[in-house]
């Protein structure tokens, strides 16, 4: 597999990296944070330092994020790839892309919670932020990811499409689609 490892069927980019024993979800798992009970309580922020466009691949936070995106812990994808936006001062095509990548994040907890509407304004966000990164490149993959493939994404969920049904389950993946950064190809169906 590349020397990635597996887990449950999906690759991943950062297989020393422990997952957390639920993904967050307001009012049913305690806030990781801030709850004594939380999963990250009591653990300092992570300070990353901030992703290059052409080392993204020496990335452990980037690729840890995508790692959880695709693991259906939105929440924390959200959290991790924060950290390398602000790492990256919050402006610029690489901000840009992360704040597109985070609103998909928090489009999958808005899902989670049996939020559509939440999911569409997420994913509108994402498709602007992703068309303007566009604007900005000469290349059509950025960071690993093919940006006109995220584009037809976050539009495809910004016009609504059939979610799972919300599970009281400590991890629920609800997109049908992965994120695998690669010099190559970059998204994978995970059908």
């Amino acid at each position: 597999m590349n020397g990635h490892e597996s887990h449950g069927g999906h690759e991943r980019l950062v297989p020393d990296e422990r997952l957390p024993p639920y993904s967050y979800v307001t009012g049913r798992f305690p806030h990781p944070t801030r709850d004594s009970s939380g999963h990250s309580f009591g653990r300092p922020p992570d300070a990353p330092p901030p992703v290059h466009p052409d080392r993204w691949s020496q990335s452990r936070t980037y690729l840890l994020g995508c790692d959880l995106f695709n693991l259906g812990y939105y929440w924390e994808a959200h959290e991790t790839w924060e950290a390398v936006w602000k790492a990256c001062g919050r402006r610029g095509a690489v901000a840009d892309f992360l704040k597109a990548l985070i609103k998909l994040a928090a489009a999958g907890v808005k899902a989670r919670e049996g939020r559509p509407t939440g999911v569409q304004r997420h994913a509108a966000r994402a498709a602007q932020l992703l068309r303007g990164v566009r604007n900005q490149i000469s290349a059509a993959t950025y960071l690993g990811l093919d940006v006109d493939e995220l584009i037809a994404i976050a539009d495809r969920l910004k016009r609504g499409i059939e979610l799972p049904e919300p599970s009281a389950a400590p991890v629920q993946i609800v997109f049908g689609f992965r994120l695998l950064p690669r010099s190559g190809d970059s998204m994978h169906d995970a059908g």
